[in-house]
């Protein structure tokens, strides 16, 4: 992206939180993606950052284990030029005081909160408590949205445009099937979710992800892993217990076995089918080790794009 191209971008972005994918015009996701990719690319020509958070502190408030979001956005922020603030998960969201106060002594610190939660309605009252915050969901239950932008990333560095392309999300309709829904049927692809009964994509996210289709762009539920991969481009998994669901993981083995993403589910796809997965991986249940390191995969640039889409992300919404 040139200077000139940059400054236009950032003349034009409107949103100040980043709490749900949908908060995004198409506008501002192809912006985001765009400056992702400018930056990706001068980092690895080693050319120097821009700096638009410099003088500003970002406050990183994690209630999850995290490797690749604590380690993206640490980089992210100090790449940029801003300084980190880490107060202990149970301090700030403990039960010391609201989330709402919290929120209002952050506002009167910090530029930024990027926060990784449980219930997607903790994250959501910071943000209404402090308004001139910028927030970002890092991680909660229901979403995981820079995840997707990550994910719409990398399918377009391989193949340009998501337009008329087929991504099928096979395993529980959760927090990254939801996120990347929205984001896919946003940029134009069409996307299949097989999940076994009870385990579908929650309604709500579906009237949404539908709200934002763009250019014709279709989303199928269906119980069937086989006739998900059948035509993809992507196929698309994640691990079938989630943080906070252990004690259910016996179960849910059971429910989900039929929907590993193996050789033989891949071989329902195309032969170039790439296969994604958010990571963390559990090698030999949600997927085998012959599909997660085939040529395929591309689970490592999903990984190293979280950090090129939350510095976009970050400096868009410093602007």
């Amino acid at each position: 992206m040139t200077a000139h191209a940059t400054a236009r971008a950032v003349s034009a972005w409107r949103t100040t939180q980043f709490l749900s994918v949908p908060d995004l015009t198409p506008g501002e996701v192809e912006m985001c993606l765009e400056l992702a990719a400018s930056l990706k690319a001068a980092r690895h020509a080693g050319r120097p950052h821009s700096t638009p958070l410099a003088g500003r502190h970002i406050a990183l408030l994690f209630e999850k284990p995290s490797l690749r979001t604590r380690c993206t956005f640490t980089i992210a922020i100090r790449e940029l030029g801003g300084d980190i603030v880490e107060p202990p998960a149970d301090t700030v969201l403990g039960t010391r005081e609201t989330i709402e106060d919290v929120a209002r002594n952050f506002e009167r610190w910090v530029f930024g909160v990027v926060m990784r939660t449980f219930e997607q309605d903790r994250i959501e009252r910071l943000a209404a408590a402090a308004p001139t915050l910028r927030v970002v969901n890092a991680l909660t239950d229901e979403e995981h949205p820079c995840q997707a932008l990550a994910d719409v990333m990398t399918m377009m560095e391989r193949w340009g445009s998501l337009r008329g392309r087929r991504v099928a999300f096979v395993g529980d309709g959760n927090n990254v099937a939801s996120s990347l829904a929205q984001a896919v049927l946003m940029l134009g692809g069409d996307v299949v979710v097989a999940s076994p009964g009870g385990y579908e994509l929650p309604e709500g996210v579906r009237a949404s992800a539908l709200r934002g289709a763009r250019f014709g762009a279709t989303l199928t539920l269906t119980g069937d892993p086989l006739e998900a991969a059948a035509g993809a481009d992507a196929i698309y998994t994640d691990t079938w217990t989630s943080m906070g669901q252990e004690h259910t993981a016996e179960v849910r083995r059971d429910l989900f076995t039929p929907f590993q993403v193996n050789a033989a589910l891949m071989q329902r796809a195309p032969k170039d089918a790439l296969f994604m997965h958010c990571l963390p991986a559990h090698r030999g249940e949600e997927v085998t080790d012959d599909v997660i390191e085939s040529p395929n995969s591309v689970v490592f640039d999903q990984a190293e794009n979280r950090l090129h889409v939350q510095k976009a992300l970050l400096a868009l919404l410093a602007s």
